[in-house]
């Protein structure tokens, strides 16, 4: 599989990179700490060799304790560490329906000392800015990165959820790695940054390229996620039944593509943007290690011109309700 350069660094990955937040985090109860770790080792088999994470990524097992992501990922990846380009972001807080905000400089520094600490290493490879901090300037969030950078505690730097001012202001005191913004078929707001980073020689990492799952075809209505209180998806527009007419529509284009490539409608998603973007890597996650094979070969599926020109022609005629996060 070709491997893809994380900006301008020395670290190349694998076109497919693992989401780690899944396994703990938004998909629902927590899977049990052991079936964690065997997924994030087979996954190591498989190829992955991007792992992301953040401090902010927990949840609640049955017995009322906490999996905490970090520490899972940590602990998977001990025998293989130096095998993988290791992400985590700062910043964050989950208050139940919204996001708190922190990116002083106090608290960025107490922050890389504990994702150190759960992650069993001695630097972190990406290290990003999770969310914008509106009482933070960016200049100054790029000030801290190069300290840790010139410290070794991190190799190199990233903002997730970024606008191009911001970005431009932050790449100009500490060059950025990469950034991470959601991006799909059914979520291509963000698209116009896709050039930005072409310009500024960073790396687009796009999270949620599966549309929180509704790319592949698995569920058919907010239903299939009402039985546990902790899956977000419950409540994503793209499972409402207005929303799952409008995801409908766009898996039969898909799925004419599929079955050309005898592909599944995830490996077609994650290819369409692959052949698109040639500095763009996605991240999807799994709980399950057959799903997490099968995404990771989409790297290999040569997509035809014509194929994604047909796609896009669709796009362009098409509107989603979907879920854009908090």
């Amino acid at each position: 599989m070709e491997k893809r350069r994380l900006g301008q660094t020395d670290m190349y990955v694998n076109m497919i990179g693992l989401g780690c937040m899944g396994l703990s985090h938004a998909s629902g109860t927590p899977l049990p700490k052991e079936e964690a770790l065997q997924v994030l080792k087979e996954a190591h088999h498989i190829g992955y060799d991007l792992y992301d994470t953040a401090e902010c990524y927990t949840g609640v097992y049955p017995d009322g304790s906490i999996s905490n992501n970090e520490e899972i990922v940590g602990e998977a990846i001990k025998d293989f560490r130096d095998d993988i380009v290791l992400c985590t972001k700062f910043g964050v807080m989950h208050k139940g329906d919204h996001l708190e905000f922190d990116s002083s400089p106090q608290k960025i520094r107490e922050s890389i000392e504990g994702s150190l600490k759960r992650l069993q290493t001695d630097h972190i490879d990406i290290y990003y800015q999770h969310r914008i901090d509106p009482q933070v300037e960016p200049e100054v969030v790029a000030g801290v990165m190069k300290d840790l950078i010139q410290e070794g505690k991190i190799k190199a730097w990233g903002i997730s959820e970024v606008n191009e001012d911001y970005l431009r202001r932050a790449h100009a005191i500490c060059p950025v790695t990469v950034i991470q913004n959601r991006y799909s078929m059914m979520a291509r707001w963000h698209e116009h940054l896709i050039d930005v980073c072409q310009e500024l020689g960073i790396t687009y990492i796009a999270f949620s390229p599966l549309a929180n799952g509704a790319l592949t075809g698995a569920y058919h209505s907010q239903a299939d996620f009402k039985d546990d209180q902790q899956d977000f998806r419950r409540n994503m527009p793209q499972y409402s039944q207005t929303g799952m007419i409008k995801t409908n529509a766009l898996l039969e284009v898909i799925s004419q593509v599929a079955k050309k490539y005898h592909a599944t409608n995830a490996q077609i998603s994650l290819a369409w943007m692959l052949h698109k973007f040639p500095h763009l890597i996605p991240i999807p996650g799994s709980r399950k290690i057959d799903r997490l094979s099968s995404n990771f070969q989409a790297g290999n599926i040569q997509l035809l011109e014509t194929d994604i020109q047909m796609i896009d022609h669709q796009l362009e005629q098409m509107e989603f309700e979907v879920f854009g996060g908090h």
